[in-house]
């Protein structure tokens, strides 16, 4: 690990003011960045600690959203009563990541962030069409994602919170890595009054919608309609654990599973 600089925040806007000045990294709940920094993958002159911003936490019901502070750590989601009573498919994704240690220290907006090809939650806030609340702006889910660990936010921008909104049925289902459990592939189904919107994680260099079953789900929310889409293989990964056609065959495979989940 080369050294670094920590600067602990006690506000937003001094973590902003931190990263401005200091051109580092915000630190939340560090599962990536610390783990790439001791392979020497990443070399921040600065770290900016965010774990002692409280305005950063907790859960609350805002109309017909679930608002969730970046700093929430994924076992808070996944033992959260009123994440489970609105949007509990949330619920589910946060118990599914990592193992306990990884569940206790990740945090929601450290994992959007990060923006790992294979993490669950960029297809969770893709698929719901959240919106991710920075201390400048609001970011459309649609507009967040750029690519393999790229976002739109700003070199001083930090995650507040991420407003999901109630769908009417919403389901995961992943073929996770057994040793990780990060998503070889992984799909979100979501149902609302617009439509379908389906995400897909695991399976590209990043987070992706999948339109053509979006238009199959939309027609029929079943599990038989999503079996029929037929993916193309051409932009999908491929590595030692699995082929672009292989990803392509499990797509259709766990969307139909996250539509029975979905219930």
């Amino acid at each position: 690990m080369y050294p670094f600089e920590l600067t602990r925040a006690k506000t937003v806007a001094e973590a902003a003011a931190a990263l401005a000045r200091s051109g580092g990294k915000a630190l939340a709940g560090g599962q990536s960045l610390v783990g790439a920094m001791k392979l020497r993958l990443a070399q921040p002159g600065t770290l900016v600690d965010l774990s002692g911003i409280a305005e950063l936490k907790g859960i609350r019901k805002e109309g017909d959203a679930i608002v969730i502070g970046a700093m929430t750590t994924h076992a808070e989601i996944a033992a959260s009563a009123a994440v489970k009573s609105a949007i509990p498919v949330l619920a589910s994704v946060a118990q599914g990541i990592g193992d306990r240690q990884v569940r206790n220290r990740g945090t929601l907006g450290g994992a959007l962030a990060n923006n790992d090809p294979a993490a669950d939650w960029p297809a969770a806030v893709l698929a719901l069409g959240a919106t991710v609340h920075t201390n400048k702006r609001k970011i459309a889910a649609d507009d967040f994602f750029k690519g393999m660990y790229e976002t739109a936010l700003a070199a001083d921008e930090i995650i507040a919170a991420v407003a999901f909104p109630v769908p009417k049925k919403a389901g995961y289902c992943k073929f996770p890595n057994p040793a990780s459990r990060f998503a070889l592939t992984g799909v979100f189904v979501a149902q609302s009054s617009a439509g379908v919107r389906v995400a897909v994680t695991g399976a590209a260099p990043g987070v992706f919608r999948a339109k053509a079953l979006e238009q199959a789900l939309t027609k029929s929310f079943t599990a038989s309609a999503a079996k029929g889409v037929k993916i193309d293989a051409a932009g999908l990964s491929g590595d030692l654990h699995a082929s672009p056609e292989y990803r392509a065959h499990l797509i259709p495979v766990l969307a139909a599973r996250a539509v029975d989940a979905a219930g």
